[in-house]
C-alpha cells in the first residue's frame, strides 16, 4: 500500500474510540426493537441497538419501490406524467390504499404521491406492474438492488411490506435504502417526502409521519405499521449543513415511534460537532493509473464528505489517504480507489472509503507493455 498523509485542523469520527466514548453522555436508551443513528454524510454510526437484527420492514418496504421508481423515471422505464391502467390486483391488495379504482388509468406521479404520503399498497402495485409487468418481477428486481446497494441481510417478496415469511431487512440495511434513495434523487426526496398531506379520489390523508408537524428541520422519510413489525420510523433531519438519519423499528405506538425517533436525532445534533471534510467531486489527491490511457485518476466522494466528532476535539484530526496500489486500468468512476483513514487525538477513528471520480480506460498495447515493464522492476 502507498500511504499519502494529509494532516487537517478539522473535525472528524466514526464511532467513537474507548477514551473519547469515556467523554460522552450514554446514548438515549428506546422504547424500541431496535434502532440505529447515522450521520449522512459520512455513513457514522453514532449510536445504535440490534442494527442488523432482522425484522419485518412494514411500510418501509416502499422506500426500495420508490428507489426502483425514480430509477425508472430516470431511465425513461415510465413517465411522471404516464397514464398507468389499475389492475384488479392492485385494487384488491388490502392495507393502507389511496383508493384508486380497477379499470382507471392514474398517472404516474398520482401514484408516487399516493405510496409515500398515503403509503397506498394499491399504488404500490400499480407502479411494480407499470415497472416490470408484475409484482413478482418487480420483486426480483427489488433483490438484485439491494444486493448492488450493499443491503446484505434483506429479502424482499412483494412491493408493498405486506406480510411474507421471506419477506425481511435490518436497521442497518434500512439506512443503506434510504441514504441511497436521498444521494441518488436528492430532487425526488426533496418534492414528496415532505408532504404533509394528499388527496386523491376526494379523499386527503395525512402523512403518517408525525415527525413533519413536530420539527421543521425533519423532512422525511416514512413510516411502517404491521402487528408483527410494530410501529416503525425511518426520520432524516436537516440542521444546518448536517443531516442525521434515524431508522427506529418496533415501538408500541405511533406516538412512541415518533417520540423515540426525535429524541435520537436530538442526541445526534445536541452532543456531536460536524464538518465538511471535502465537498462533492472535490479530488483528495490524484492517484497513479498503471496500463491506463491516463496516467493518474482524481479519487475523492461522491457526496460531501461530511463527518462528526464528539464536541470539544475540533483541533485534534489526523486524516491518512491510503490508496489501492497498484491500480490497474480500467478504473470506472465511483470504483473504491483507497481509503482515508481518521484518527482523533491519537486514535483510531474510522475508515472511509475513497472513490474514483473519473473513468480512466485501458492504454493501448505498446502502453500497456512500458507499464508491464515498469511494474516488474517495481
Amino acid at each position: 500500500m502507498k500511504i499519502i498523509a494529509f494532516l487537517f485542523a478539522l473535525v472528524v469520527a466514526c464511532v467513537p474510540s474507548l477514551v473519547l466514548a469515556q467523554q460522552l453522555p450514554v446514548p438515549p436508551a428506546l422504547a424500541a426493537k431496535s434502532w440505529l443513528l447515522i450521520e449522512s454524510g459520512s455513513g457514522q454510526v453514532l449510536a445504535s441497538q440490534a442494527p442488523d437484527e432482522r425484522l419485518e420492514p412494514a411500510s418501509l418496504t416502499k422506500l426500495m419501490t420508490a428507489y426502483l421508481t425514480f430509477a425508472a423515471l430516470k431511465q425513461g422505464t415510465i413517465k411522471i406524467d404516464q397514464a398507468v391502467p389499475v389492475s384488479e390486483k392492485a385494487w384488491r391488495t388490502g392495507g393502507s390504499k389511496m383508493f384508486i379504482r380497477v379499470g382507471h388509468q392514474v398517472p404516474v406521479e398520482d401514484l408516487i404521491k399516493g405510496m409515500i404520503v398515503q403509503s397506498g399498497n394499491d399504488a404500490c402495485v400499480a407502479l411494480a406492474e407499470a415497472i416490470a409487468g408484475s409484482e413478482e418481477n418487480f420483486a426480483q428486481m427489488m433483490n438484485r438492488e439491494a444486493q448492488r446497494l450493499g443491503m446484505k441481510s434483506s429479502s424482499f417478496r412483494n412491493s408493498t411490506g405486506l406480510p411474507d415469511p421471506q419477506h425481511y431487512t435490518t436497521a442497518r440495511d434500512l439506512a443503506t435504502l434510504t441514504g441511497a434513495l436521498i444521494r441518488d434523487f436528492p430532487a425526488d426526496y426533496a418534492k414528496y417526502y415532505s408532504l404533509k398531506e394528499y388527496r386523491y379520489n376526494n379523499i386527503t390523508q395525512p402523512n403518517r409521519n408525525r415527525l413533519l408537524w413536530i420539527d421543521p428541520t425533519v423532512d422525511g422519510v416514512k413510516t411502517g405499521h404491521t402487528e408483527a413489525a410494530g410501529y416503525c420510523l425511518i426520520s432524516s433531519a436537516k440542521r444546518g449543513p448536517r443531516r442525521l438519519l434515524s431508522v427506529v423499528l418496533g415501538t408500541a405506538s405511533d406516538s412512541v415511534r415518533a417520540q423515540e425517533s426525535l429524541k435520537l436525532l436530538n442526541y445526534g445534533f445536541q452532543f456531536y460537532d460536524a464538518v465538511q471534510l471535502y465537498a462533492k467531486e472535490q479530488a483528495v489527491s490524484n492517484l497513479k493509473v498503471w496500463k491506463g490511457g491516463a496516467a493518474t485518476v482524481k479519487a475523492g466522494f461522491t457526496s460531501d464528505f461530511i463527518l462528526a466528532v464528539p464536541k470539544g476535539y475540533a483541533q485534534k484530526i489526523q486524516a491518512d489517504l491510503v490508496s489501492q496500489q497498484p491500480l490497474m486500468a480500467p478504473v470506472s468512476a465511483g470504483q473504491v480507489v483507497g481509503t482515508m483513514k481518521v484518527s482523533v487525538d491519537g486514535k483510531p477513528y474510522g475508515d472511509y472509503p475513497v472513490v474514483a471520480l473519473e473513468t480512466v480506460a485501458q492504454a493501448g498495447i505498446f502502453g500497456r507493455a512500458i507499464d508491464s515493464v515498469r511494474l516488474w522492476f517495481n
